[in-house]
């Protein structure tokens, strides 16, 4: 005959039952916390300074959110137009952005209105292009007719060779207008910079997807992060392929905002192949604090008027037209070089990083992002500088200063991060059950793993991972077995943990 202990959930904490300091002592760390970060020097953004502010005031997300979002779009309307003089040579306007920021951050809700004229601007091309691909139909529908004429009279001797020829080429299809893409593929990149633009924008406010879809899984993730390394320099896509030929395509360029979740982050940045291929170091990474709890209506901003500025902006740039080959659509960008100021600055900063990376130097464990830094600065500076002038010539020493302050955070960031690269995917989700069994969510002094399934963190809503996550915190004294038929709320359970705190 078992033996059912009986417990009062109030009264759990003082059951007659081992206590975990008996065992292993007190409840040991599953992480090391990440220490908080520096305040994001929005004073920096320059002209895209007035938006920012006037997104976090609407919102009262961080402000590194909008901040992020604000420069991978000026980035992405201005790659096409101008490279920019870096120590290293000129380099494109292109930025990779990386913003790490829990669900409820308001992720979407900073990121639409500075895509709003984006959006708009892509409805208008696609509209436009519906016109000129009837406008080719028809074209092509001629151009054919006449072709087979011309061939069966060259067939009956009627004609030659110089008949054909002077038919000219098949009428090429408009190009697709589409400036945004968000989950592509390596291949779908590919074709559309062929059909497409020669500027595109690899954006996602549901980054998870695209780091966790077919683009990056275990067979095509070196692929992926090499062509992006590549259209990161500006360099030549080659593509071959059977039944498509080949073809090498010139003068593309590539910006990219992923808006990821810590844990997708956290797995990423623990990723040897995403750090030893260079993709990590190319990125501006940031994992701004938490504003939720903070966000009270009477403390909201409301203040249009920055963000109208920003759309006429942005539409004026969006509505110029780029250098570019017209059969090809090779873009030519011109070089903006640096000041005399400029450089000396850049120069500055260059040496300073660099002494950093000696060993036992605050980034030797980040030697990959601090070797870019520089380069990332003469980046944000040309963008900076365009932003407000689409023909400078030069970049000022003052958006270099902005540059290399902005590249300087950014360095903060990823040296902060780096103990995160550490966290396995199992730790973090037993992380994710310990701070919500600890917290008001769930306010009770016991756990089952039914609990976990049915009301726990959405990524243990499968009895397998919530009982590997359980497991883990019991290893590490977070949970303290109770016997079986423990009497828990007038029901015996079979398995359940007490919460030690």
């Amino acid at each position: 005959m078992s033996v059912r202990r009986k417990i009062d959930p109030a009264r759990l904490a003082d059951a007659e039952t081992v206590t975990p300091a008996d065992i292993i002592g007190q409840p040991q760390p599953l992480v090391r916390a990440i220490p908080g970060g520096l305040p994001y020097p929005v004073v920096a953004l320059g002209p895209l300074r007035g938006a920012v502010e006037a997104v976090q005031g609407m919102t009262q997300a961080p402000v590194a959110i909008p901040a992020q979002s604000a420069l991978a779009i000026a980035a992405l309307a201005l790659q096409g137009f101008a490279d920019v003089e870096t120590l290293g040579g000129p380099r494109p306007l292109s930025l990779y952005c990386l913003t790490i920021a829990a669900s409820g951050e308001r992720k979407s809700s900073c990121d639409a209105p500075l895509m709003r004229e984006l959006r708009a601007f892509e409805r208008e091309q696609a509209a436009a292009h519906g016109d000129a691909r009837k406008a080719w139909d028809v074209e092509r529908a001629i151009w054919k007719a006449r072709h087979e004429k011309v061939l069966g009279e060259v067939k009956k001797g009627k004609a030659d060779k110089a008949n054909l020829a002077a038919l000219g080429a098949e009428p090429s299809p408009p190009a697709m207008p589409d400036r945004l893409v968000s989950e592509p593929t390596y291949e779908g990149l590919t074709k559309l910079f062929h059909l497409g633009q020669p500027t595109l924008g690899l954006f996602s406010d549901e980054g998870g997807q695209f780091l966790g879809g077919f683009a990056m899984s275990q067979d095509n993730r070196q692929k992926t992060l090499a062509a992006l390394n590549s259209l990161w320099m500006g360099d030549p896509i080659k593509r071959t392929r059977q039944g498509d030929g080949a073809f090498t395509l010139y003068g593309r360029r590539l910006s990219l905002h992923l808006m990821v979740q810590p844990m997708v982050a956290h797995a990423l940045l623990a990723d040897p192949l995403a750090a030893d291929t260079g993709f990590l170091p190319r990125c501006l990474i940031c994992q701004p604090a938490s504003t939720i709890g903070t966000r009270l209506h009477d403390a909201r901003k409301l203040n249009g008027a920055p963000l109208e500025a920003f759309a006429e902006r942005l539409a004026e740039i969006l509505h110029t037209g780029m250098a570019m080959d017209p059969d090809t659509r090779e873009l030519k960008p011109r070089a903006v070089l640096l000041s005399s100021e400029a450089k000396a600055q850049l120069v500055a900063f260059s040496d300073l990083v660099e002494r950093a990376q000696v060993p036992g130097g605050d980034y030797e464990p980040i030697r990959g992002h601090a070797s870019k830094a520089a380069e990332q600065a003469a980046r944000i500076a040309g963008v900076l500088t365009l932003w407000v002038d689409l023909g400078a010539q030069q970049v000022s020493g003052e958006a270099m200063a902005n540059g290399i302050a902005l590249a300087q955070f950014y360095l903060s960031e990823a040296a902060r991060l780096a103990g995160a690269a550490t966290v396995s995917v199992e730790v973090g989700k037993a992380e994710a059950l310990r701070q919500w069994m600890l917290s008001a969510s769930w306010g009770k002094s016991w756990l089952t793993v039914r609990d976990v399934v049915r009301l726990g963190p959405n990524m243990l809503r499968e009895s397998p991972e919530a009982k590997r996550a359980v497991l883990l915190l019991a290893e590490h004294g977070w949970l303290l077995p109770l016997p079986p038929g423990t009497v828990i709320e007038e029901q015996a359970r079979k398995q359940a943990w007490r919460i030690c705190t």
